[in-house]
């Protein structure tokens, strides 16, 4: 490639965040130039088909079994984080258990799609409670583009129902799509408990089951059109216009939706001016090179790949976005010898450890039906509790006991093998129990630790040559605390709307382990990856500004959830399309500049 500065900016890689500024920097006439590390498998129909015959053939059906990685471009997987043989080298002392998926889209491929906004609170956490960080911005600065990343993700949810602690919409606002239906569970489960009360510390606090906000098409309010499959092939939306432009409730959005009514980022990158847009695949951005007197990026080398080997080439442009993932952007950044002069980068390491609960309810609700989650409570989301330890949240199952003990199909092996049924008396016992099935997932706030960190070491490299991400990660006892409390209040729930509570640790013991005093919690990572690149309003404390902009290297950008000084409770994906979207605008105004 030319050393000529062909492109107003390079954006290295095609997930959510790097889809949304490709999008709005193209349309708005800049030139536009996407490494993506993995394949673009996906950006036709016939090639998503074959990831779906992939997860259908899957011995073990974990987020990434349609999405297996590019020998080139490894990624994390969970099948092998316990034995620690995969892309991450983790060092502890506890075990990261998040993945994610590098391949053109990102990990929306493999999501649940769940789109909740952060808290008033979570902003200004240090200055509320003690304890965390502040953002540079609050929720007031970033609720216009909160409305914005709805509209771009096609999120499904009634504003009246969202409103709590201090959530706030302008008046006549609400999202693009109608709620997604409450399962047949959900009902079951608000009939018994709304309204109930549990303590935590000095404070009440009053439970409801709400439909969460989500990025999967339903009805659609006024003029907005949902976006379904995306084949980019000429004739392929004329082939399937109007296929996925409805949720179906297949059981399987996690780990992909099988017509692509809920949201991946292809279908932004497909709405970019492909005149002003190049995208390169298989292109592992390998080093950001610098001049050492100004401090700003000259160009990007990268490796493109394929299945004879790989070349080395170059790009440069006037602007850089590194949209790649918290880990890969840290991991590019360190390779680069950029740890900046804070030593701020790939610290702070942040993830929403998880618990969960299953039990038997005392009447049939319809488990193993619908999207895999369509509702929780999100009242201890916030609350002076958090002086003290942290904020959680419920994500309410509709697909029983899978993803916690293997059922339905461990069910039927343990009643025929164990217990040596056959016949009517198997029938009786699956028809029985199977669609009493609960489960509830307890997702954890964890603080900003600079001791939870991707580091790189040059005795672990890749096939290609580059350094693996080195993690070291700990739950401390804010968050340990946490865990115990959320123990406390789901088994309140259970009790409240007689369900026999079945969690058992021994079952679950495949999952990465954590002692607190006498109890030994097993969790699971959210794959809520956040904060090696936090932004804050100096240079001596964070590693971006509010616009996602280096401080020392000032035509270089790091966008996405790495970006997040803290992380509350909710899902970061709305979140960090908002700040794209932000910075994206930004951009555009820096480029139009002489």
């Amino acid at each position: 490639m030319s050393d000529v500065a062909e492109y107003d900016l390079i954006v290295v890689g095609a997930g959510v965040a790097g889809s949304l500024t490709a999008k709005h920097l193209t349309r708005a006439g800049f030139r536009v130039l996407v490494l993506e590390a993995g394949p673009a498998t996906a950006k036709s129909l016939d090639g998503y088909l074959e990831h779906l015959d992939t997860f259908y053939t899957a011995t073990g059906k974990g987020p990434e079994s349609a999405w297996p990685p590019a020998p080139n471009a490894p990624q994390p997987d969970t099948s092998n984080l316990r034995e620690n043989n995969g892309y991450f080298v983790q060092q502890g002392p506890n075990l990261y258990g998040s993945t994610y998926t590098r391949s053109q889209g990102g990990s929306t491929l493999h999501w649940l799609g769940v789109s909740l906004r952060m808290l008033p609170e979570d902003f200004d956490l240090r200055t509320r409670h003690g304890v965390g960080r502040d953002w540079p911005l609050s929720y007031e600065d970033l609720e216009p583009y909160y409305r914005k990343a709805e509209r771009e993700l096609g999120v499904a949810a009634d504003v009246d129902e969202q409103r709590y602690h201090g959530l706030t919409f302008p008046a006549g606002y609400d999202y693009p799509m109608r709620r997604l239906p409450p399962s047949y569970s959900d009902q079951k489960l608000a009939a018994a408990i709304d309204g109930m009360d549990v303590s935590l510390g000095d404070s009440t606090h009053s439970l409801k089951v709400r439909i969460y906000p989500a990025a999967r098409n339903s009805i659609p309010r006024g003029e907005y059109v949902p976006v379904g499959t995306v084949d980019e092939r000429d004739d392929g939306q004329l082939v399937e216009q109007y296929l996925g432009q409805r949720c179906a409730g297949n059981t399987s959005c996690t780990p992909i939706c099988p017509i692509q009514a809920k949201y991946n980022a292809g279908k932004t990158l497909a709405q970019a001016d492909r005149n002003n847009l190049q995208v390169l695949s298989r292109a592992v951005a390998s080093r950001i090179d610098i001049d050492t007197t100004t401090g700003e990026v000259q160009g990007i080398t990268y490796q493109r790949y394929d299945d004879s080997g790989h070349v080395v080439e170059h790009a440069k442009a006037r602007l850089y976005v590194l949209a790649a993932h918290a880990v890969e952007n840290a991991k590019l950044m360190l390779a680069s010898g950029l740890s900046g002069e804070s030593g701020l980068v790939g610290k702070t390491l942040m993830d929403h450890p998880a618990l969960y609960a299953w039990g038997l309810a005392p009447e049939p609700i319809g488990a193993y039906r619908g999207p895999l989650s369509t509702a929780g409570i999100e009242d201890l989301r916030a609350g002076p509790f958090r002086a003290k330890h942290a904020a959680f949240r419920f994500d309410i199952g509709n697909d029983g006991w899978k993803a916690t003990t293997g059922a339905p199909d461990t069910a039927v092996a343990n009643a025929v093998a164990k217990d040596k049924l056959f016949g009517r008396k198997l029938r009786d016992r699956l028809t029985s129990t199977l669609p009493r099935h609960v489960r509830v997932s307890l997702a954890i706030e964890q603080l900003p630790d600079p001791a939870n960190c991707v580091t790189i070491d040059r005795r672990y490299l890749d096939p290609l040559g580059n350094p693996r991400p080195v993690i070291r990660y700990r739950i401390d006892d804010y968050t340990l605390a946490a865990m115990a409390a959320a123990t406390g209040v789901y088994q309140q729930v259970f009790r409240k709307a007689g369900i026999t509570d079945c969690t058992n640790p021994d079952e679950s013991a495949w999952f990465p382990s954590v002692q607190y005093g006498d109890t030994t919690f097993h969790y699971h990572g959210m794959g809520h990856f956040s904060g090696t690149h936090a932004m804050g309003s100096d240079r001596d404390g964070s590693v971006v500004d509010s616009y996602q902009r280096s401080w020392e290297h000032r035509n270089l950008y790091l966008v996405g959830s790495g970006s997040f000084p803290t992380m509350g409770t909710s899902n970061p994906t709305l979140t960090l399309a908002a700040l794209a979207i932000r910075t994206a605008e930004h951009l555009i105004a820096e480029l139009k500049r002489p």
